[in-house]
């Protein structure tokens, strides 16, 4: 069993390709700029040659490219987008045309366009992009075909929510919901059972050829469940696990393998402390939604308060040197370092290493062969 994990962040998107066969460590590994980087840079180019653009595919992750969207319109440039497109912007259409600037066009409407329009193609999962840089290292198929038999794939997914609804409110209510009847496996789907809701988790599944089995995961669950594939994380009963990302910081407090506690965040608008505060108050119990919301994140959760309670704190993500030096606790007792978490020794594949458990969970026929491959 060949699969493709792909792990979509803000900043990069990082890959493995798994051969069940072999140890993981021999899998192929990735780590390339993300999505919504490559067609920020691409909406830049046109910027800097002063020609509009027509954004066409599937709703994909925002953040960079939304801003380079944002300036290109500042500048005086047209842009069109097909519907889905312009979903990535935000899922009310008619704000993306009136506040944005954003002309809505069919995708005949988009093709009979001038030929000085750049087309600009939307989506976060890129198959074709992924197997020529396969190629090029002369990773391929049987007879030149797909050098995978399965896809695994994760995105942070906010949700479509209602116009009257922060998006923001909506993603937590769901994870509240979510987590209330599972554990981190809660936030992975198998083709076909992703909620309708999760726009932007479906289009990644929709990404992957029919006849291949795919799984679709949150990003921040995902790294989590990967960062418990380091022995030393693994072996604690009571954990915080934290994943400081590019853009968001999602934490978790897990007693006993049942999440009792979360919080989400937006990483930049954490200030000095802040961090180390909120998962103080997450590990006793004590941490205040209210507060996480009117901060600009996303919102805390407490299922089951813990007071006196001084966890474990793992760490993983491209923004973890965050934490690094921190000290929780400090002065009531010996206080919690944080632990760097080295999954399979590369922390950048956390969230790939996760996807993998995922997979085995919602496809038990292989479980069994990545098992396997994951303890070798």
């Amino acid at each position: 069993m060949r699969i493709l994990a792909i792990d979509i962040g803000t900043g990069t998107q990082d890959i493995l390709l798994l051969d069940s066969d072999e140890p993981v460590e021999n899998g192929v590994q990735l780590v390339m700029p993300a999505p919504t980087q490559i067609v920020a840079r691409r909406v830049r180019r046109a910027t800097a040659e002063r020609r509009p653009i027509a954004l066409a595919g599937p709703i994909m992750g925002g953040g960079p490219c939304h801003w380079a969207v944002e300036d290109h319109l500042r500048a005086g440039l047209a842009v069109y987008a097909t519907p889905t497109a312009a979903t990535t912007f935000n899922d009310d259409l008619e704000w993306v045309e009136r506040q944005m600037g954003v002309r809505l066009l069919s995708e005949d409407e988009l093709a009979a366009l001038p030929e000085d329009v750049a087309r600009i193609a939307t989506g976060d999962v890129d198959l074709a992009a992924i197997e020529r840089a396969l190629a090029a290292f002369g990773v391929a198929g049987a007879d030149g075909g797909r050098p995978y038999d399965a896809v695994a794939v994760a995105v942070f997914d906010h949700g479509a929510a209602p116009p009257d609804v922060s998006d923001r409110v909506f993603r937590f209510n769901y994870l509240a919901e979510r987590f209330s009847g599972g554990g981190l496996l809660a936030l992975g789907f198998r083709r076909g059972t992703v909620p309708a809701a999760m726009t932007r988790l479906q289009a990644a599944v929709d990404a992957v050829p029919p006849e291949l089995p795919a799984v679709a995961m949150d990003t921040a669950p995902a790294a989590i469940l990967g960062a418990l594939d380091d022995p030393l994380v693994a072996a604690q009963p009571d954990l915080l696990a934290a994943n400081v990302g590019n853009f968001h910081c999602l934490a978790f407090h897990i007693v006993e393998g049942a999440i009792v506690g979360c919080f989400e965040h937006h990483t930049g608008e954490l200030k000095p402390g802040q961090l180390e505060r909120y998962l103080m108050q997450l590990g006793e119990g004590t941490i205040s939604n209210r507060e996480v919301f009117e901060t600009s994140g996303h919102g805390a959760l407490v299922l089951r308060p813990t007071p006196g309670s001084r966890p474990f704190l793992a760490v993983t993500g491209p923004r973890r040197g965050a934490l690094r030096g921190a000290v929780l606790w400090e002065g009531a007792g010996p206080g919690v370092r944080p632990y760097m978490a080295v999954p399979h020794g590369d922390m950048m594949l956390a969230g790939c290493f996760g996807l993998l458990r995922a997979f085995a969970a919602h496809y038990p026929e292989h479980a069994a062969e990545i098992e396997r491959a994951l303890a070798e």
